[in-house]
């Protein structure tokens, strides 16, 4: 398998002007290259994508399985990069913190030996009123022992969610996260930002919550996958064939 050290992230969102009802907002996320990602797609190697998480990767508020962000995010890369033998393994588990996420770091994320592993980790801190400090002296020792693998991260912030929102913490670990990634020069794709690039494009949070207050619905995860999926191709030097073809 093919690997680059990651550089640092740069992130933008930008809405469309407009966009039809039933869809996704069109948005522009710009992350920093994945360069051992794209040599491994210009090499021809198959890529593994790990998710690792909590219960917003693993689905919690989703219909079924499928509806799942991992495995929609999967089938969008496979529409978009015809040919590429990838796969994206759902490892997120609900009401786990980072401290549990460390712990099954090499069973769970390094077994697989992906070449990506997209990081969500956060609001269970938050909702149980948790230190920062501490999140992100966690949140460093699993972003190392990734380094030292040479598989490159993606970290994934908390989705603009009442009960996230409601949390005395909330502000508090939006900073440290936003904080850790330029520290350790990984990029942060922004889901807080982006739900709020969707609601100034017309999309209200409610459309894209489960009734929770919480996590994502099944259009949530949909729009989710979508952006994802395309600031990964962009960010892996790769056509998207999809937009290519209009």
């Amino acid at each position: 398998m093919i690997r680059r050290v990651l550089p640092f992230l740069l992130i933008c969102l930008a809405p469309s002007p407009a966009w039809a009802a039933g869809t996704c907002p069109a948005v522009t996320e710009r992350l920093a290259p994945l360069l051992g990602v794209q040599a491994e797609l210009e090499a021809g190697e198959p890529l593994t994508i790990v998710a690792l998480g909590s219960s917003s990767t693993e689905g919690a508020g989703a219909s079924s399985p499928q509806a799942s962000y991992p495995t929609q995010l999967e089938a969008q890369l496979r529409a978009k990069l015809p040919g590429v033998e990838l796969r994206v393994i759902n490892a997120g588990k609900s009401g786990e913190t980072s401290q549990d996420m460390l712990a099954r770091l090499e069973t769970d994320v390094l077994a697989h030996d992906p070449g990506l592993v997209i990081w969500q980790a956060g609001g269970n801190e938050v909702l149980l009123g948790r230190d920062p400090a501490t999140f992100l002296e966690l949140m460093r020792q699993g972003l190392r022992r990734l380094r030292q693998a040479g598989i490159e991260v993606v970290l994934m912030d908390n989705q603009r969610a009442p009960r996230i929102l409601n949390a005395p913490s909330s502000g508090r670990f939006d900073a440290a996260i936003q904080a850790l990634a330029q520290e350790e020069r990984v990029p942060l794709f922004a889901r807080s930002r982006l739900m709020r690039v969707w609601q100034e494009a017309g999309l209200p949070p409610g459309e894209v919550l489960a009734a929770d207050g919480l996590h994502h619905n099944d259009r949530g995860y949909a729009c989710l996958a979508e952006a994802l999926a395309a600031a990964l191709i962009r960010s892996a030097g790769q056509r998207d064939t999809q937009i290519a073809a209009h």
